[in-house]
């Protein structure tokens, strides 16, 4: 495969010699492990015959196993079938495991325990492995055994309740926010496992993290100005509770515009550009606590004047006066943006079977050790014989039987 949107590296990827196990399923396990793998981690995705991932029969592109999805967070990944659920098929994976530096899983607890997978049992057979578990509710407290998916993390971490307009229904984000974030978090936790491993001495170790606590994370002070001023933070839509003028605004030529112009010396630039100088010296609205209790009134002066231009004319201005401005892009607008192209945001694969093949870019950015992606999301258990054969040295015959009994 070629690639397009990448920038050469100068040294090797700084993952390069580290071996992970991905034996999770869809996104928040799996994509801690294709973002290893994107700084050069050896991924080997261990999936049930037959069918493989989730991910890969996605219903918005199903394109024989290899969704839009799977090509994405799939990629850089070697897959391999193996059936975990019959004892031949554990016995595999603990030989896997043997070699391994890295498991990521994201089964309900216990489902490991039952099948003698459990953290006990595969430390025992490799005390440097680190174990990574990512579930809904963690490996431990009352709903520890409940099943657990991106929307009920959302609910349940205190996120999704302030999200939204006050006369609607808390609003879901479009995209799964408490898997990629927990995703991420996964992945930071096992570099930090392994720093402890190689750096420091350590022994492998046990990550144990639940959907819902990602994102309860990034809910900042919602329990604190709880428990410290009895509020309940409550939806008030696109605007910022502390920070005002701040919100979208709908322009002329009907395009969404982001304005966040809330801060003490950023709006008399604001009211310059929208000729309006007397706002910024008018009591009413001269220091952030006056602006934030006028915030409907005054927002609405700053709609009214939105919608006058046209995107183009508000970015322009505002970009002038140094405001912070910038679009709600939609997917045709992020690849005709100049400032996506220079970043090289967006970067083309040229997969073996459906040609160039477009997804994100690396993040982040490393000088000297960028991260890299090789390949698309792999076929079906197109590196059975590499790993099964190459890596634990089983014959054709082997295979062959492991074929024919349903364990790969």
């Amino acid at each position: 495969m070629t690639s397009s949107g990448q920038t050469p590296p100068t040294r090797p990827p700084p993952l390069t010699g580290i071996r992970v196990l991905d034996i999770g399923t869809l996104l928040a396990g799996p994509v801690a492990a294709t973002l290893l793998g994107d700084f050069g981690a050896e991924v080997i995705k261990v999936e049930q015959p037959g069918r493989g991932d989730t991910l890969r029969g996605s219903p918005r592109d199903g394109r024989a196993g290899r969704s839009a999805s799977w090509l994405v967070e799939g990629r850089n990944k070697k897959s391999i079938t193996v059936n975990l659920r019959v004892e031949a098929g554990q016995a595999l994976l603990r030989e896997l495991i043997t070699h391994a530096d890295v498991l990521v899983e994201n089964f309900t607890p216990g489902t490991l325990e039952k099948w003698g997978l459990g953290w006990d049992e595969v430390h025992a057979l490799n005390p440097a492995l680190v174990m990574t578990r990512v579930s809904g509710w963690g490996q431990t407290g009352p709903y520890a055994k409940r099943p657990g998916y991106d929307r009920i993390a959302l609910g349940f971490s205190g996120y999704m309740y302030p999200t939204g307009f006050p006369d609607r229904i808390p609003v879901r984000p479009a995209f799964p926010t408490a898997d990629y974030n927990s995703a991420t978090f996964a992945a930071l936790a096992t570099m930090l496992a392994l720093y402890e491993r190689d750096v420091n001495g350590g022994e492998g170790q046990m990550i144990d993290l639940a959907l819902y606590e990602s994102m309860f994370r990034i809910t900042g002070d919602l329990v604190a100005d709880f428990t410290r001023h009895g509020r309940v933070r409550e939806r008030i839509g696109n605007r910022n509770a502390t920070f005002t003028p701040a919100g979208t605004f709908s322009t002329s030529d009907d395009r969404y515009v982001q304005i966040a112009a809330g801060g003490d010396n950023v709006w008399p630039r604001m009211a310059a550009a929208m000729g309006r100088d007397d706002l910024a010296t008018d009591k009413r609205y001269a220091r952030g606590r006056d602006r934030n209790e006028r915030a409907a009134e005054l927002e609405g002066l700053v709609a009214e004047w939105v919608g006058r231009h046209t995107y183009a004319e508000v970015e322009a201005m505002l970009v002038e006066a140094k405001v912070p401005v910038g679009g709600i892009y939609t997917a045709d607008q992020i690849v005709a943006d100049p400032h996506y192209a220079a970043r090289e945001n967006v970067l083309t694969i040229d997969d073996e079977t459906i040609g160039p093949f477009p997804m994100p870019s690396v993040v982040p950015k490393l000088s000297a050790t960028p991260g890299r992606v090789t390949a698309t999301g792999p076929e079906l258990g197109s590196h059975n014989d590499e790993i099964l054969s190459g890596l634990l040295g089983r014959s054709e015959a082997d295979l062959d039987a492991l074929r024919a009994d349903g364990v790969i």
